[in-house]
C-alpha cells in the first residue's frame, strides 16, 4: 500500500513533465542564465516585429494580425515545446500557403479572408494534435529533405516575384507565377517611382546595418528609417502604399468560419500545411538541439506545434511554425531556455497594447523588401545542384517539386511533394535492396561483393531482404530469391533467409507466400531455413498453418547458428554419424545430438 501511495505522485509528476517540458525546465532555471536570455529576447523581438508585420501583408490580413500571431503561440510553445532554442512565429512558407488557399475562397472580402485564415490555422493545429496523439510524427518524414529543399526554393521564388508588385507599386492581375512573368514588360511600365525609391532606401539601410553592425537588427533599422521618411514627407499622399491605421489593444474576438462546404476545401490544404510546418520546424529544432547537446521528441513537438496553432487562431492570428531566422538569432545571442520566447512575447504584447500608432506609416514596399530578403535566405540552388552528384534520384525529386510549385501553384506543389515522398517511401519498401551473404577468412558472415575476401558457401545461399515483408512486396521477395537461386553456382541445396531483417510482424499474405516458396523449393530438392526471430516465427507459422515439423520449414535462432548446425550436420552425415531422423523427433534436438 505504501509503495502504491509513493509511486502515485511520481507517476503524476512524470506525466506532468511529459506534457510540459518547458515548465519542467523553468523549475530548474539557473539565475546565471537570465542575462543571456534577456539579451537574446531583445534581439529576437527586434527581428520578429518587422517580419511579423511583413508576413501579415503576405497572408493578406491586417498588419497587427502578424503581431497577434506571435504572442500567444510563443507562450504556448514555451510550455509545451521540447526545444530550448526554437522560436515559433510567422513563417514565409506557411503564410504563402495560407494566402494561396484562402484568397480565392474569400472572394475579395477582407473580413471573410481573416476568418478563413483563422479557420485554416485552427484546422492545422487539430491535424498536428491528431498526429501527436497517434504518434505518427514519422509520417511527416514523407517529405524527405530533397523534396523539402525543392519545396522551399519554389515557395521562396514565388514570394519574391509576388513582392515585386509592392516594391514597384503596381498590382498583379494574374494569380500564377508563370503568367506574371510573361507580363513583366507591361508591369514594369507601371512602376511608381516614389514607391521604388522607398524600397531602395530600405534595401540600402539594411545592407549598411549588416556591414557596419552585423549583430544589430538590420530589418528593424531599415523599416524604421523607411517609416520615418514616409511620415516626414507624407508619402502616402503621393501614392505610396502604407500599412494604415492599426487599433491598439487586444482584438475583438470573432469566431472562425465553420461552414461545411468551406471546411471541405480546407481539410487537405490544412493537412499539407501541418506537414510542411512540422518538417520545417523539426529541421530547425533538431539542428540547434544537436548543436547544444540535447534531444527533442518528434511527437511532443507535433503536439506543441498543434497547440501553438490553435492558440494563434484563438488570438485572431494565423498559422505559425519554427522560425529559423529568429531561432538562429536566439542561439547566436546565447539564449539558454524558452524564457526567451516568454520575454519576447510580453514585449510584443506591450507594443500591441500601447505603441501601434507608428506602425501605420510603414511603407508596403519596405515590407516587400524585408520579405524578399527573408525569402532569399530560403533559396539554396547550390545545395540543390550538389544533390545531382551525390544522389541523382534525390535531385530529380527536388527539381520536380520546385517546378511544380513554380508552375502549378503552391498548394498543388505541396500535394505533389507529399505524394512524391509517399511514393519514394513505398518504392524503398516495395523494391528494397537485397544481398547474398558469404563468409570471410575470419569465419564472419558478410555481404558478397566485388572483393575476393568474402566467399560463398558451397551449396548454401544465405539471403537478406532489406525491408519488412508485407503483402505488397511478398511476391517481389519470392521472385528475387528464386532469381538468386537460379544465378548461384554450384547448385543450391539449402536456402537460409535472414528473418531478422524482413519478418517484423504477422502478415497472412506473407506466410502464405513462404508456404508456397517452401513447397516450390522442396520439389527442387532445396531446404528452406529461416534464421532469427525463432519464437515469433514458430507462433506465426502455427497460426498460419505453415508446417515447421518433420520435413517442413526449418527455423533457427540466428544466421550463425543456422550455418554452423547445417555444416556440422553435413559433416556428420558424410562420416555416417548422423542419426536417422524420425517424424516425432525435434530437428534441433537431432542436430544437437549429432554435434555430440
Amino acid at each position: 500500500m505504501d509503495a502504491v501511495t509513493k509511486d502515485a505522485p511520481n507517476s503524476l509528476l512524470h506525466r506532468f513533465a511529459d506534457w510540459f517540458p518547458g515548465l519542467k525546465l523553468f523549475t530548474h532555471y539557473q539565475r546565471i542564465w537570465f542575462k543571456d536570455d534577456l539579451r537574446a529576447a531583445l534581439s529576437v523581438t527586434a527581428v520578429a516585429l518587422p517580419v511579423a508585420i511583413a508576413y501579415a501583408q503576405l497572408t493578406g490580413v491586417n498588419a497587427v494580425v502578424g503581431l497577434y500571431s506571435c504572442v500567444l503561440p510563443m507562450l504556448v510553445y514555451a510550455l509545451f515545446g521540447s526545444s530550448r532554442q526554437l522560436i515559433v512565429g510567422p513563417d514565409a512558407a506557411t503564410c504563402a500557403v495560407l494566402a494561396a488557399v484562402v484568397t480565392p475562397l474569400a472572394a475579395g472580402d477582407p473580413q471573410r479572408h481573416w476568418q478563413l485564415v483563422m479557420t485554416m490555422t485552427f484546422m492545422t493545429g487539430v491535424w498536428c494534435l491528431l498526429a501527436s496523439r497517434f504518434r505518427i510524427g514519422v509520417l511527416a518524414e514523407f517529405l524527405s529533405k530533397p523534396i523539402l529543399m525543392g519545396l522551399l526554393n519554389g515557395v521562396a521564388i514565388t514570394i519574391i516575384v509576388g513582392q515585386f508588385s509592392k516594391i514597384l507599386g503596381f498590382r498583379y492581375q494574374e494569380p500564377y507565377l508563370l503568367e506574371r512573368l510573361l507580363h513583366t514588360p507591361q508591369y514594369l511600365a507601371q512602376t511608381h517611382w516614389y514607391t521604388l525609391a522607398i524600397a531602395l532606401l530600405t534595401l540600402m539601410f539594411f545592407i549598411l546595418a549588416k556591414l557596419m553592425r552585423p549583430h544589430w537588427p538590420a530589418a528593424m533599422i531599415a523599416i524604421a528609417v523607411a517609416t520615418y521618411v514616409s511620415w516626414a514627407l507624407s508619402l502616402s499622399e503621393d501614392g505610396v502604399a502604407v500599412v494604415g491605421n492599426i487599433a491598439s489593444g487586444l482584438p475583438d474576438f470573432q469566431a472562425p468560419v465553420f461552414e461545411l462546404g468551406l471546411m471541405r476545401e480546407l481539410v487537405m490544404p490544412a493537412l499539407n500545411l501541418a506537414m510542411v510546418s512540422f518538417i520545417s520546424m523539426m529541421l530547425t529544432a533538431r539542428s540547434f538541439a544537436a548543436k547544444n547537446g540535447y534531444d527533442i521528441d518528434a511527437d511532443k513537438e507535433f503536439r506543441a506545434l498543434g497547440l501553438a496553432n490553435i492558440a494563434a487562431a484563438a488570438a485572431q492570428g494565423f498559422a505559425v511554425s519554427g522560425a529559423d531566422s529568429r531561432t538562429a538569432v536566439n542561439d547566436a545571442n546565447g539564449g539558454k531556455t524558452q524564457l526567451v520566447s516568454v520575454i519576447s512575447a510580453l514585449i510584443i504584447l506591450v507594443i500591441i497594447l500601447f505603441a501601434t500608432a507608428p506602425l501605420a506609416y510603414i511603407p508596403a514596399s519596405a515590407l516587400g523588401v524585408v520579405l524578399v530578403i527573408a525569402s532569399i535566405s530560403l533559396i539554396d540552388i547550390k545545395a540543390l545542384w550538389r544533390l545531382r552528384k551525390r544522389d541523382n534520384g534525390a535531385f530529380t525529386l527536388a527539381v520536380i517539386t520546385l517546378l511544380a510549385v513554380l508552375f502549378i501553384g503552391v498548394i498543388p506543389g505541396i500535394t505533389l511533394a507529399v505524394l512524391l515522398g509517399l511514393f519514394q517511401f513505398l518504392k524503398v519498401v516495395m523494391r528494397p535492396d537485397d544481398q547474398v551473404l558469404g563468409i570471410n577468412q575470419k569465419g564472419i558472415l558478410r555481404s558478397l561483393g566485388k572483393s575476393d575476401k568474402v566467399k560463398p558457401i558451397a551449396g548454401i545461399l544465405i539471403y537478406r531482404f532489406n525491408s519488412p515483408l508485407t503483402y505488397f512486396n511478398a511476391v517481389y521477395f519470392k521472385r528475387r530469391l528464386l532469381t538468386r537461386i537460379a544465378d548461384q553456382s554450384p547448385p543450391v541445396e539449402t536456402v537460409i533467409v535472414d528473418a531478422v531483417s524482413c519478418f517484423s510482424h504477422l502478415d497472412l499474405s506473407v506466410m502464405a507466400m513462404i508456404d508456397e516458396l517452401y513447397r516450390q523449393l522442396k520439389t527442387q530438392g532445396i531446404t528452406l531455413i529461416l534464421a532469427g526471430r525463432k519464437r515469433e516465427l514458430l507462433a506465426w507459422c502455427e497460426a498460419s498453418g505453415v508446417d515447421t515439423g518433420d520435413g517442413g520449414i526449418v527455423i533457427r535462432p540466428d544466421l550463425t547458428m543456422a550455418v554452423r548446425m547445417l555444416q556440422n550436420y553435413k559433416a556428420a552425415v558424410s562420416q555416417g554419424l548422423a542419426p536417422q531422423v524420425r517424424k516425432q523427433d525435434d530437428p534441433d534436438e537431432v542436430l544437437a545430438h549429432s554435434l555430440l
